[in-house]
């Protein structure tokens, strides 16, 4: 059972469940005549939105009563698989954010006004998973909507959800996607190869980019403590940590940002392994 607190519209209504939390029920309509303080059967709600944060809550409320309520289902839907397969936690901003980007996206294709994505084809190589969920998701759409969307939307759903993995916003996605091109072109310049992109290796330094950018971004840089390992790693690997310092240049020089020992040591070792694999 949930107590009315709100009628958002005639489909979605803030509601108290029985925890006393506050969440956003949705169900065809559920909210039609109802008043503050009625009662709602479990039967009549289709899904449930238990979002602990009060801004976010108080934007997805604004945001699904001016959506159509076609797109909100065809994004729950589209979350509710992209949480099944991904198997991360995901920031609940998702729902307003790709909500309003994929509501905006099937208007847009209707009327012939496609965006192209620039960074696509570094999506493609850097998030792999959240690109061929990107592409799930046009499928969805496909069937729901009787719209295809380019895969260039692929690749913005794509940045979309490593968004709700790094709790970060659109613009600092952009921004790390650009600053892991411009590393791995450092890395190939620096040894003179062409990286196995196709490796385990690179795809664990891909990873430690993404993350390693965020922190470096947010300002949150790891901490020096084991100095005698950072002083081991820059003697036993001279070649690779002379590439981590090439890196920690070109930071200080576009971003004039500096790196940690730790950092440093983490770099090393990560270009050590895509270097000789």
């Amino acid at each position: 059972m949930y107590r009315v607190k709100k009628v958002i519209n005639n489909n979605f209504i803030s509601s108290i469940d029985q925890n006393g939390k506050q969440v956003i029920i949705r169900g065809l309509g559920i909210g039609f005549q109802k008043k503050t303080g009625e009662w709602i059967k479990d039967d009549k709600v289709e899904a449930v939105y238990r979002i602990d944060d009060k801004a976010t809550s108080n934007k997805l409320q604004e945001l699904v009563s001016q959506v159509p309520k076609e797109y909100i289902d065809t994004c729950t839907e589209i979350i509710d698989n992209i949480k099944l397969k991904l198997n991360k936690k995901l920031n609940d901003n998702i729902y307003i954010t790709l909500t309003d980007h994929l509501s905006f996206a099937i208007e847009r294709k209707k009327l012939k006004q496609e965006y192209s994505n620039a960074l696509l084809w570094d999506i493609k190589r850097f998030y792999d998973q959240e690109y061929k969920l990107g592409l799930e998701s046009l499928d969805i759409i496909e069937k729901k909507h009787n719209v295809r969307l380019s895969d260039d939307e692929a690749g913005f759903i794509a940045l979309h959800i490593v968004n709700a993995e790094l709790d970060t916003n659109m613009s600092s996605m952009i921004k790390i996607t650009s600053f892991m091109q411009e590393v791995l072109e450092i890395v190939r310049n620096y040894y003179d190869i062409e990286l196995n992109e196709d490796s385990l290796d690179f795809g664990r330094f891909i990873t430690h980019l993404k993350y390693f950018a965020q922190r470096l971004f947010n300002n949150k840089p790891t901490k020096d403590t084991d100095f005698q390992l950072q002083r081991m790693i820059r003697e036993n690997y001279s070649k690779d940590y002379g590439c981590a310092e090439k890196i920690k240049e070109y930071i200080k020089e576009k971003y004039n940002l500096n790196l940690t020992g730790e950092e440093m040591m983490f770099l090393t070792i990560h270009l050590k392994r895509i270097s000789t694999n």
